[in-house]
């Protein structure tokens, strides 16, 4: 299989109308990782998150895949608020399949399989947007697993979600890393970034100040931006 990987951010900002979001970013992810990216309110998480997976175009910079600027297909975004189309949860999915480019005659199994998966076979056929907001998270990942992305990009997945839902959700996270696919996300949740993560990187006022294993951060944070973090010193 052809791989999308390293994917390298060299000298990247963002700055729109003049206005800096991130600056001088260096970075590189590898296959395999689950990375989490932590910060305050404003450091820049998102706005990273969306340069990579290519909703934004950086100021400055290079953003390659591979050694390439193209922007590969094999990688997807799920948001906080999952956008769930007017149709059923089966649909949302067989959906997403459609847009690839993958054959009408395969679209519904493939679907169905990626539901199963998620654990919402049995949701298939209900309006997607009755759903709870954790079913229509699940969906939204079953939505974007169906299609074997290499990286997935997760931008606090579980949010506004209640605990046992976050928890679902976070269990078809770690399903998804281990059939194969690199994860980076956001998220607030610290208990959550100790769970999943295999790495931090810590952002503070649009800068990567940190990058270390997770058992490390938590343990021994190298820079007094991520103690202060740690402790809930920040703004």
């Amino acid at each position: 299989m052809h791989t999308i990987f390293p994917l390298t951010l060299s000298g990247v900002a963002f700055a729109p109308n003049q206005v800096p979001v991130l600056a001088d970013i260096d970075l590189r992810i590898d296959a395999g990782a689950h990375t989490v990216i932590l910060g305050a309110n404003g450091s820049g998480k998102s706005a990273l998150m969306r340069l990579m997976h290519g909703l934004l175009k950086p100021t400055a910079g290079r953003i390659l895949w591979n050694g390439s600027e193209s922007r590969p297909r094999a990688q997807c975004l799920v948001f906080q608020r999952p956008v769930m189309l007017r149709r059923s949860a089966l649909a949302n999915v067989a959906y997403g399949l459609q847009v690839a480019g993958v054959p009408s005659a395969r679209r519904n199994a493939q679907a169905r399989a990626a539901l199963e998966r998620v654990g919402l076979t049995h949701l298939a056929d209900r309006p997607a947007r009755v759903l709870s907001g954790g079913e229509q998270q699940r969906v939204a990942l079953a939505r974007a697993w169906a299609l074997e992305p290499h990286i997935l990009f997760l931008d606090e997945p579980t949010a506004s979600l209640d605990p046992a839902a976050a928890r679902s959700v976070e269990q078809v996270i770690v399903d998804i890393h281990r059939a194969g696919a690199s994860i980076v996300m956001t998220t607030h949740n610290l208990g959550q970034a100790r769970r999943l993560a295999d790495e931090i990187i810590f952002l503070h006022a649009g800068r990567i100040t940190e990058r270390t294993p997770a058992g490390d951060f938590f343990r021994r944070p190298q820079s007094s931006e991520a103690r202060s973090f740690l402790q809930g010193e920040l703004p």
